[in-house]
């Protein structure tokens, strides 16, 4: 049997792939739905108010009913305002919004869900607007079991991961007349978002990113070159730029975080591939090679703690010494932060190594970096 983690590492690449190639989405989605153990996955959109939607892309769903949910069962399903309220990239099963008793009792389970097979559904808010909220999801059906913690914990892994690939995919295409729609969801991040060429050079910056070109105090730019003020971390952030021109294998598929300062005020740069080797050789050219998300690391490690240790089933200690490697780093520093012994504080180092599969406090802190979230709304 494959490791997990290898199944994983290959499915993030292909789900970045498709931010240059939307045609590889049908192929992610059926990937994505045997990851996580389905039937069935869909990328779709629907709307509380106006009760109607679409969908953007599909494997596995029968195309009569998908028709038909939109033209009649949107109206009948009692989980639509739920899913629209959901916080974004959180998990959730139609058992968390409404006891499943009641469930069985309406029309849309015994006119649509049971006539299908369908015996649960686990999906994801990616993106939201004021009236109106886009979707991954994953179905199950009799032969797959019910939605168990083991479904929820692997859809946890790949949904960061699809919701930057949507995002960036659709600024990405700019020749459609969605980009400048997508372009205005990415300028009302908190994070920084470029897109930067080989040689780092600015294809888009988002308007958080262009504060903080304007305020030049973490980032700054000379003739469209990205680069950081900090000469320690500039070179640091132009190599690994230049390392993503060479696909996935270079910097990996979630890729490598890049401190840009220190505490007390830490800023981190997560730069992600937009290419791979696959498709460089197949002769697919497009300007932008990676994207770099800039933001201020000490306020999303608490998030990405708590997904972590959702996701992995860390203990309130584990998770604290977690933090603190994150945070200060060597053993010593973080047995003083934490209150704890030197010796504890290694022995919850393995620990979390067997759990999370890393084997140094380099790979927690990347694994950190990357679960935090710098697709977090401005608020």
């Amino acid at each position: 049997m494959i490791p997990e983690t290898k199944v994983l590492s290959d499915l993030l690449g292909t789900i970045y792939d498709t931010t240059l190639d939307r045609a590889l989405w049908p192929d992610v989605l059926r990937r994505s739905m045997e990851f996580v153990g389905g039937s069935a996955a869909t990328i779709f959109a629907k709307s509380p108010t106006a009760l109607h939607g679409n969908v953007y892309y599909d494997w596995g769903t029968d195309p009569y009913y998908r028709q038909l949910y939109f033209d009649k069962y949107i109206k009948l399903d009692p989980t639509t305002s739920s899913h629209y309220f959901a916080d974004v990239e959180q998990p959730i099963a139609t058992a968390d919004l409404m006891p499943c008793g009641e469930f069985l009792e309406t029309r849309f389970y015994k006119e649509w869900v049971q006539p299908q097979g369908l015996v649960g559904f686990v999906s994801a808010v990616l993106d939201k607007s004021a009236t109106r909220a886009a979707l991954f999801g994953v179905f199950r059906r009799e032969r797959d079991g019910i939605v168990d913690d083991e479904m929820r914990r692997r859809m946890g892994l790949i949904i960061p991961h699809v919701r930057r690939a949507v995002l960036i995919g659709n600024v990405l295409d700019l020749n459609t007349a969605e980009a400048a729609s997508f372009s205005d969801a990415l300028s009302g991040l908190a994070a920084g978002v470029f897109l930067v060429d080989e040689n780092a050079r600015i294809v888009f910056a988002n308007r958080s990113g262009q504060i903080m070109l304007d305020d030049g105090q973490i980032l700054r730019q000379k003739d469209r070159v990205l680069m950081a003020v900090d000469p320690r971390t500039r070179t640091a952030l132009h190599d690994v730029i230049a390392l993503a021109s060479g696909a996935d294998a270079a910097v990996g598929a979630i890729g490598i975080a890049v401190a840009l300062s220190s505490p007390p005020e830490p800023w981190l740069a997560r730069v992600l591939p937009l290419t791979s080797g696959a498709r460089l050789h197949a002769g697919i050219a497009c300007s932008a090679v990676a994207a770099v998300f800039v933001h201020r690391a000490s306020l999303e490690t608490r998030s990405s703690i708590e997904t972590l240790s959702k996701l992995y089933s860390l203990t309130p200690s584990e998770q604290r010494v977690l933090a603190a490697v994150g945070e200060v780093g060597r053993i010593s520093a973080v047995a003083e932060v934490v209150g704890i012994s030197e010796q504890t504080v290694k022995t919850h180092l393995q620990n979390l190594f067997a759990k999370t599969g890393t084997n140094r406090q380099s790979d927690l802190i990347k694994l950190v970096a990357a679960h935090a979230s710098p697709l977090r709304p401005v608020l």
